[in-house]
């Protein structure tokens, strides 16, 4: 696909649109960490229907890109993205959370298909996505790695020791995208400040761009010349809204909609109930 076509652009958009259906769906269902998967939805669609090497058909191909969702409580607009890139049918998103079900609470590799890794624990996904793209050139392979970390996670120690490494071993396989929304459960700044973040993941030897986390274009030409330097791995600094595209969730952490709620969701969305 090539970037400058527009059309190829407004698919990705509705695609994103769809994501965030699902997930004001979901939070209709059950108690979801709505704000951090709907501003990651614009992301995931274009990770999932333009960028990532994977086959639905054969979830562990060898030949795969890696994803890692290491803010992994967003799980919701994951497991909406893998859905609709046919993973498992659709249907299944509504029994988020129940028992039995394959849609859980947190990303988990042992019961979703298309999950690569199981995470939660915040601060840990980028460590495994290091230790992934090490073993991954040691075979000699040409899969990539890409790790997707709130940025409040970034708050953790775990991931500068990750980022060091990387660095350090020149991993050009291995791309961060930080969902940069400023909002954990208060502001980031507030809480410990992140700022200046580009300059913290240049420090350890990162090629990084600061991009608008809901421009499609923007998002697929970024992903399209990762990596961005030979020999470094690639940080995407992505500005998103958290909430963004439904107004009442804008700054929630977790949410459950009811009836009104969802109904009101949905409408701003251009989805009919």
């Amino acid at each position: 696909m090539s970037v400058a076509e527009a059309p190829a652009i407004a698919r990705l958009e509705e695609l994103a649109r769809r994501i965030r259906v699902h997930v004001v769906r979901i939070a209709a269902m059950s108690d979801c960490h709505t704000g951090g998967a709907l501003s990651s939805a614009d992301l995931l669609a274009a990770l999932y229907f333009h960028t990532l090497r994977v086959d639905p058909a054969n979830p562990k191909w060898d030949g795969r890109d890696y994803f890692i969702l290491s803010k992994g409580h967003t799980v919701p607009a994951l497991v909406a993205a893998l859905a609709m890139r046919g993973f498992f049918r659709e249907e299944l998103l509504t029994t988020h959370l129940q028992l039995d079900s394959i849609i859980s609470g947190h990303a988990c590799a042992r019961i979703t298909p298309g999950v690569d890794v199981s995470t939660g624990s915040l601060g840990h996904g980028l460590s495994v996505g290091v230790g992934c793209a090490l073993g991954v050139r040691m075979d000699g392979g040409d899969n990539r790695v890409f790790v997707m970390l709130g940025d409040g996670e970034l708050q953790e120690g775990s991931n500068w020791e990750a980022a060091m490494a990387a660095g350090h071993h020149g991993l050009s396989n291995l791309v961060a995208i930080v969902d940069r929304n400023r909002y954990q459960t208060g502001p980031t700044e507030e809480m410990m400040a992140l700022e200046p973040l580009a300059d913290k993941w240049a420090a350890f030897g990162w090629s990084v761009r600061g991009i608008n986390g809901h421009d499609m274009r923007t998002i697929v030409e970024t992903l399209d010349s990762v990596p961005f330097e030979p020999g470094r791995p690639s940080a995407i600094v992505a500005e998103t809204v958290k909430g963004h595209g439904v107004s009442l969730s804008l700054h929630h952490h977790m949410d459950r909609f009811d009836e009104a709620q969802m109904r009101a969701a949905l409408a701003e969305l251009g989805e009919a109930v």
